[in-house]
């Protein structure tokens, strides 16, 4: 008789057996995220104090440690603006595209999952058979050579995870759906700030057209001054051609305006995911002022812009594929297990002396392959160099594409501050040639040189108030718009 304690010591050591099965071992490198360039504690852009211009209205920018929050165009408190937004996360087909990739990747999270678990299959059969009379082994004294096989069976394989090849393989699909994830947002923040920028780009045209339509006004009130003094004598046939030249050539500009405007309003249909022919924006002229950008510290970029993040996932998944590669070593160990009944007859089929089953196991071990595996691990590692070096440079791209556009912001606001000074002058020699030209001291040329100076100039501080708008949102794009990894789904 056996002792009561084998059968303990035999239930001990097949279940160490199936823990060791289960709990396997995972080769390959752990993941840490690669070293990025080292930033400095503020932006160098946002500290450095522009000239003083000669209304002495500057002072340095000072650093903030805000950062975006929530719906950035919200910003500019523009409801037209904000109405627009609102339509490219429903509407917009390029965003819908990367949106169907982010979902197809996460589904690819599940199916590597599932190769944690057997795959379990079960049906029935039915057949009929005929053996061969001639066959060598046959039993000549068998008459029935033909007959019927019915079964219900059902089958079980397992391959375990000792290696942690699939372990491995589901990390990789995770980050690759968290990159996914990021790149959605990127494309997102991309297409909302391409509209955005479209929109005030727009809107600057109707400043130019606003600015136009004033000017004809004042053109043509100066032609009829002209054709006023030609009937008194005072002025010139050549004067009265001047004026209706200027007037006539304001006038073709103010048309001109228009072409831009249109093709603007059609890029914005299309972000909108609007046939061109069925959208139309009313004319409104830049008026509002521009929001002051919290930009946060360079630090925090790393983890709100979706373009690195995306990088840095891409580089995790490179890492699992090493491991991937790795455990191609090690031999495949399966387990399977079949189940049923079978019979001849169907009405004997669900019977106990028709029950059959059988267990199996197999470990199969690769010898050679001509260095095949080493190969393929040695390219691994290199692609996971490749996405280490590219998660780099995406960094240093994002670094200067923030310090582009804190310059591009700062500059322009010198600029602005310095035009407003020029369109000042311009106006008041505008008034000067006015009043000498009625008191006949001069002729229609210098008002009309001084006509063309102000009009120039009011048009380039409109083109600068636009360029402001503009490097504003492309700031806040630069900065991540208000995303950060918090957001990327946890698979």
């Amino acid at each position: 008789m056996k002792h009561p304690r084998t059968g303990v010591l035999r239930s001990a050591v097949a279940s160490s057996v199936l823990a060791l099965l289960l709990a396997g071992c995972t080769v390959g490198p752990n993941y840490h995220r690669p070293d990025a360039a080292a930033s400095a504690p503020a932006w160098k852009e946002n500290t450095v104090p522009p000239p003083n211009p000669p209304n002495g209205t500057w002072k340095p920018a000072e650093p903030s440690d805000g950062v975006l929050r929530g719906q950035w165009w919200d910003l500019y408190s523009d409801p037209q603006l904000s109405a627009l937004e609102a339509k490219v996360a429903v509407s917009n087909q390029t965003l819908r595209v990367a949106m169907e990739q982010f979902f197809s990747a996460r589904e690819q999270v599940r199916v590597a999952r599932s190769q944690y678990y057997p795959t379990l299959s079960a049906g029935p059969a039915v057949s009929r058979q005929r053996l061969s009379y001639n066959e060598p082994n046959t039993n000549r004294a068998v008459t029935n050579y033909q007959y019927n096989s019915y079964s219900i069976a059902g089958q079980a394989q397992w391959e375990p995870d000792l290696w942690g090849q699939v372990r491995r393989t589901v990390e990789q699909a995770r980050a690759n759906a968290q990159a996914s994830a990021a790149l959605l947002a990127n494309v997102e923040l991309s297409l909302r700030a391409e509209l955005a920028s479209d929109y005030f780009e727009m809107r600057g045209l109707d400043s130019q057209k606003q600015l136009l339509d004033n000017t004809v006004q004042s053109y043509e009130q100066y032609l009829q001054l002209t054709q006023i003094r030609f009937k008194g004598g005072v002025a010139t046939e050549a004067d009265v051609a001047l004026a209706q030249t200027q007037l006539e050539t304001t006038r073709a500009q103010d048309i001109d305006v228009g072409v831009a405007r249109a093709q603007y309003e059609h890029a914005i249909a299309t972000l909108i995911g609007t046939p061109a022919s069925s959208l139309s924006l009313p004319s409104i002229p830049l008026g509002q002022q521009i929001p002051q950008v919290p930009i946060g510290v360079p630090s925090q970029l790393l983890e709100r812009r979706p373009d690195i993040a995306a990088s840095e996932r891409q580089v995790d998944a490179a890492n699992a594929q090493i491991g991937i590669a790795i455990a191609a070593y090690y031999p495949n160990v399966s387990l399977t297990g079949t189940g049923g009944f079978g019979s001849g007859n169907p009405g004997t089929l669900i019977q106990g002396p028709s029950e059959m089953w059988s267990l199996g196991a197999s470990a199969v071990e690769l010898l050679f392959d001509a260095g095949r595996r080493h190969a393929i691990t040695q390219q691994a590692r290199d692609q996971y160099e490749q996405q280490t070096a590219s998660y780099r440079q995406t960094v240093l791209a994002a670094f200067q594409d923030v310090e582009d556009n804190l310059a591009a912001v700062r500059i322009l606001n010198q600029e602005s501050a310095q035009q407003d000074l020029a369109v000042a002058a311009a106006q008041r020699s505008l008034n000067i040639s006015t009043n000498r030209y009625k008191g006949g001291v001069t002729t229609y040329l210098e008002v009309l040189t001084a006509q063309t100076a102000l009009l120039t100039n009011q048009r380039t501080q409109e083109d600068i108030d636009t360029r402001q708008f503009v490097s504003s949102v492309q700031l806040i794009r630069a900065l991540g718009g208000g995303w950060d990894t918090a957001q990327l789904p946890k698979l």
